[in-house]
């Protein structure tokens, strides 16, 4: 073990009005990390295999086959998001001459060139899996038409909706020195054409680029459902667009821009500063252009000339350019090719107080498992404190809220209802941002105090904080989540929503709101453990006590679920716990830089990734605490934070302790069981950086399916599986 002697990050430097907190710096200063690079997997490689998993899903036989093409779009997004941010960051290092190293000793070319072979192969992939799944659709009466021929009354139909429906909008526009070069959006999609015209035998070239507000897909009437890409139908009709001359060639293209926004420290006013970098980012430098393997040679010169490519990744394909663009196809009327139908079930405890949210949390702690129970309970908590006489105040973050918010209106009405409400709206939530700026515009005219944060720090804590007045004085009632207050996402992607009146809890909630809104340091809170304070040190020292344990011989474990775990001194930690004894079974759904089943450094560490129907979002943390049947005594917290160093130094998160035997005993022995017994969507992290299917076994087990089909957490459910319990899977290597 060595000192990380590395000087203070640059965004840490500076906290708005005031200094950052001493023993905070010195802690990041002092923090030991194992600096060996052959400890560490490389996080972007470890991203791109996190895709390989997704998109094998798309593969995936057991899925229907709409289901299977909605993952190849996913995949598809994913990597558009991965190329504008990171691998942006990475070409932007090395154009600054950067020559920091990832945790696994690679500087920022090398890996730029290890991404570019990765993308590569990726989109091959992807191409095949197209083709695949165009072939069993198509049997299936869902046609995605590539650049075959059509039948004589599909191509008039197309002919007419081109007149009508795309000739209007699109702008076909010369290349050639009395016309600038046009304007590429990001992700944008155009066609360029090289033509002859026919009265003087000039050749030109000349692009007509694709309006973002024109559909992805068109699908042609009838019963057969056949789709049809935009720039096929304007490639095909053509000679609409261009009488009097001759095409000599065409070709599609896309590309992406560097997408991502560095707040400048001086920045004076948030929002202005970020309705402009918005404009800015829509201008951001190529880093990858895709364009279709017959693209005319000369026009492919012309574009790259152009475009002043550099170092930007070129795709080129025989198929479909864009694969993000497949998600509307899925949207096909045909339950047949999708998954079962799922409602998710309104929580019992809830319902057996009449639907009165604050009496069920009064009485007792609430935990709910999204998607399986509804997210709405979280916006009748909001909608119920809104209409209720005796409540007073309302606070509440939004990081992600989505474009329908019911959470936005809930806090509108709280507000014109005449309470007091403060909402903390994360301005620098990517991709998020415009529509954020334009929920706090709205806030604001309904009278809620809307605060941005910090300058330098996101504010990523799922908080909702109400206080009532009661009979015998004021009461704080208090939802903590894993995921974001967004009602879309909150269908697909498993969370966990904590509601609690624990007067201790509540009072850790008013300092952290305190902190966002007023910079006052969180000092003695009671439970919580909030980022960038102190949720760091405080897992630190939940593993120094497993490690403890080991040593004095008791019973030692850890378990954890988390998105990502990248940060070098979180991993290091955990390799200190391993060498000393402590069982350590990890389910990380993305990213893991963290070797597992190293003998002499992780022998103890086993590492999982789940993909399936759900996204796994819930981050929880679970500690044997010494006890070999841990039941009740472990200690477990969830949490909004995943094991990344921009979670524990760079984002306002919260690391929250479940103490109510029963919501302990639901976390544990449900909802982190679960996840350590799946078998049918498990893949399993090899100390070489390779995954693989768990297989085949005498007891399959999935966990979307068992929470789809059991009693809800909320209600008078019973343990997952007799006979049973985590600390058996958990205190022995290759448990998982």
């Amino acid at each position: 073990m060595t000192t990380n002697a590395h000087p203070e990050p640059a965004h840490l430097a500076r906290m708005p009005a005031q200094d950052m907190p001493l023993r905070q710096l010195s802690g990041i200063l002092d923090d030991p990390m194992d600096t060996n690079p052959d400890h560490y997997f490389n996080r972007e490689l470890s991203w791109l295999t996190f895709n390989e998993r997704v998109l094998a899903e798309a593969r995936n036989e057991r899925y229907p086959l709409l289901e299977r093409l909605r993952f190849l779009a996913i995949s598809g997004s994913n990597m558009d998001e991965f190329m504008m941010i990171r691998a942006a960051g990475l070409a932007a290092q090395v154009q600054r001459k950067i020559e920091r190293q990832s945790l696994d000793g690679r500087s920022p070319a090398q890996q730029l060139s290890d991404i570019r072979e990765a993308v590569h192969a990726l989109n091959r992939t992807q191409q095949n899996t197209l083709r695949d799944l165009r072939r069993l659709l198509s049997g299936q009466g869902v046609v995605i038409s590539g650049k075959e021929k059509l039948d004589a009354q599909a191509s008039r139909w197309l002919k007419d909706y081109f007149a009508e429906h795309i000739a209007p909008v699109i702008t076909p526009q010369a290349i050639d020195p009395a016309h600038p070069f046009p304007f590429v959006a990001n992700q944008g999609i155009g066609l360029l054409f090289t033509l002859r015209r026919n009265a003087d035998n000039t050749q030109l070239f000349e692009m007509v680029l694709i309006p973002s507000g024109l559909p992805r897909f068109v699908r042609l009437p009838g019963e057969r459902a056949v789709w049809v890409s935009i720039e096929s139908i304007i490639a095909r009709n053509a000679d609409l667009i261009f009488p009097g001359f001759t095409m000599e060639g065409n070709g599609t293209f896309r590309m992406l821009r560097d997408s991502d926004i560095e707040v400048e420290e001086d920045a004076e006013d948030l929002v202005r500063y970020f309705r402009t970098a918005i404009q800015r980012r829509r201008r951001g430098k190529v880093i990858m252009l895709e364009l279709d393997d017959g693209f005319d040679p000369a026009a492919e010169q012309l574009l790259r000339e152009q475009l002043g490519l550099d170092d930007a990744i070129t795709l080129k394909t025989d198929g479909l350019i864009g694969i993000a663009g497949l998600d509307c196809i899925v949207d096909e009327d045909r339950p047949d090719l999708k998954f079962e139908p799922f409602s998710p079930r309104y929580p019992e405890r809830i319902l057996e107080h009449d639907g009165d949210c604050f009496a069920a949390i009064r009485e007792k702690d609430i935990i709910i498992h999204h998607p399986y129970e509804s997210f709405e309970v979280v916006i009748d908590f909001l909608r119920q404190a809104a209409k209720d006489p005796d409540v007073v105040a309302i606070k509440q973050t939004l990081y992600r809220a989505g474009k329908q918010s019911a959470v936005i209106a809930a806090l509108i009405a709280a507000a014109e209802a005449g309470k007091s409400v403060t909402a903390v709206v994360e301005l620098k939530a990517r991709f998020d941002e415009e529509q954020n700026l334009l929920w706090a515009s709205q806030l604001e005219r309904a009278g809620v105090q809307v605060i941005y944060g910090f300058v330098d720090w996101k504010t990523h804590a799922k908080v909702s904080m109400v206080v009532r007045r009661e009979e015998n004085g004021y009461r704080t009632y208090c939802h903590f989540g894993t995921g974001n207050y967004h009602p879309v996402t909150a269908r697909i992607y498993t969370d966990l929503s904590f509601f609690t009146a624990d007067p201790k809890l509540c009072r850790d909630a008013v300092k952290l709101f305190n902190f966002v809104t007023g910079y006052v340091e969180p000092h003695g809170t009671e439970g919580l453990a909030i980022s960038p304070i102190d949720l760091r040190s405080t897992l630190y020292k939940l593993i120094e006590h497993e490690i403890e344990n080991a040593r004095q011989g008791r019973p030692a474990a850890i378990w954890a679920k988390l998105n990502a775990l990248t940060d070098g001194r979180l991993i290091s930690r955990l390799y200190d716990a391993s060498k000393a004894g402590v069982a350590i079974a990890l389910v990380v759904r993305g990213i893991c830089c963290l070797k597992p089943g190293v003998d002499g450094l992780s022998e103890n560490i086993t590492v999982k990734s789940i993909i399936g129907r759900f996204l796994e979002h819930s981050r929880i943390w679970a500690f044997a605490n010494g006890y070999a049947m841990p039941s009740h005594r472990a200690k477990v917290y969830i949490s909004s934070a995943d094991g990344m160093s921009r979670n524990l130094d760079r984002r306002v998160e919260t690391l929250v302790p479940i103490r109510n035997r029963t919501v302990h005993d639901q976390v544990l022995q449900q909802v982190l069981l679960a996840n350590l017994l799946d078998t049918e969507q498990s893949w399993i992290l090899a100390p070489d950086g390779s995954y693989s299917r768990v297989g085949e076994v005498d007891k399959p087990f999935n966990l979307h399916r068992y929470f789809m089909t059991n009693p809800s957490l909320s209600g008078r459910g019973g343990a997952l599986a007799e006979g049973h319990d985590v600390p058996k899977l958990a205190l022995r290597r290759g448990a998982v």
